[in-house]
């Protein structure tokens, strides 16, 4: 779907001018505007597709906050970005995990687990919450790709299912609106009787016909006749309650790992790399974008990480080329 068609070989040695270490949206914007600087990039991601946590878990998730699209769907957003990053013609390594760094005052040598290494002249870190993992149920795992998943990147096996979410928080809220009209009955549950998703959300779910469960827990699951996930059990403080259920969608968050990037000696604050308001982090030639990133005021979202990502790519222009201005002029077309 999202893969390049000429990744380059693994135990290669590559040398660029910018290697960005992340192939979600930010990375893959910072991979075209480097390309605009007329850099040569190298771009690492341990997964094997482009497109980052948009790709992995909700590529048919409407995006409502990229400014100029007022709805543009998740799949649909990462195939402009591979196409506009196209324009730069970067080096995918792609299913390759970083795992060492070397920094000096000449640039960046990385080393990936497949044995190539990456020089380059500076470094951009865009791994948004770096390797994740989902929060599992305290119950059922035994029928996971048997009825229980974590991701949704396709409505159309939910179809006349009924379903049962769990979870508060933004993925809990934005996949009930989305299988709410392909499924047969949607519920979602929820141990607090408050939500962390986006109120607009909220409503929009409480005005559909998806049943809320809150103060509530999932605490058993059943096989039907065929051995598939058939029925649940959803515990409240009125007591059990047994749902027909052929699909159970846990979405409970992740747990992020930064890996080896902890390992680095850059500055890491609860998970998050720790930026200037250039994106310099403190390491020499080492920056950060986007989701990662930490500093006063940071806000999280695909669009902040796009303008992150134009202010790391100049100022590493500085770092690659000190005869190099931080400001480009203007990119569109005629000035």
């Amino acid at each position: 779907m999202t893969t390049p068609s000429s990744p380059s070989p693994a135990g290669q040695d590559v040398e660029v001018d910018l290697v960005v270490v992340g192939a979600g949206p930010t990375g893959l914007f910072a991979a075209y505007y480097a390309g605009f600087r007329g850099h040569r990039i190298a771009v690492v991601d341990s997964l094997p597709e482009l497109g980052g946590q948009v790709t992995a878990m909700y590529p048919e998730k409407q995006i409502l906050d990229v400014a100029g699209f007022p709805s543009v769907k998740g799949r649909d957003l990462v195939a402009g970005l591979v196409t506009q990053a196209a324009t730069a013609d970067p080096v995918y390594l792609l299913g390759r995990t970083a795992t060492d760094l070397e920094h000096s005052e000449d640039g960046v040598v990385l080393s990936l687990d497949d044995g190539t290494v990456v020089r380059a002249g500076a470094m951009l870190i865009t791994a948004g919450i770096g390797k994740f993992s989902p929060r599992p149920l305290p119950a059922g795992h035994e029928f996971l790709g048997r009825g229980l998943e974590f991701f949704v990147p396709s409505f159309a096996p939910y179809a006349g299912k009924d379903v049962v979410i769990v979870g508060g928080g933004d993925s809990a809220f934005d996949w009930a609106v989305h299988l709410e009209p392909v499924a047969r009955s949607v519920t979602l549950v929820h141990r607090r009787d408050a939500f962390r998703a986006h109120e607009r959300t909220v409503e929009q779910v409480r005005a559909s016909s998806v049943r809320i469960v809150t103060k509530a827990e999932l605490t058993a699951l059943r096989p039907g006749p065929d051995g598939h996930l058939g029925e649940v059990d959803i515990t409240d403080p009125d007591g059990v309650t047994t749902y027909p259920c052929q699909a159970v969608v846990a979405a409970l968050g992740f747990v992020a790992d930064l890996g080896p990037i902890q390992q680095w000696g850059v500055e890491v604050q609860k998970r998050h790399v720790v930026v200037d308001s250039s994106m310099r982090t403190n390491l020499s030639r080492v920056f950060a974008a986007g989701d990662i990133t930490e500093y006063p005021g940071k806000v999280r979202l695909i669009a902040v990480g796009f303008g992150e990502a134009a202010t790391a790519v100049n100022n590493a222009t500085v770092a690659i080329d000190p005869t190099a201005k931080v400001f480009p002029g203007h990119s569109s077309e005629g000035g």
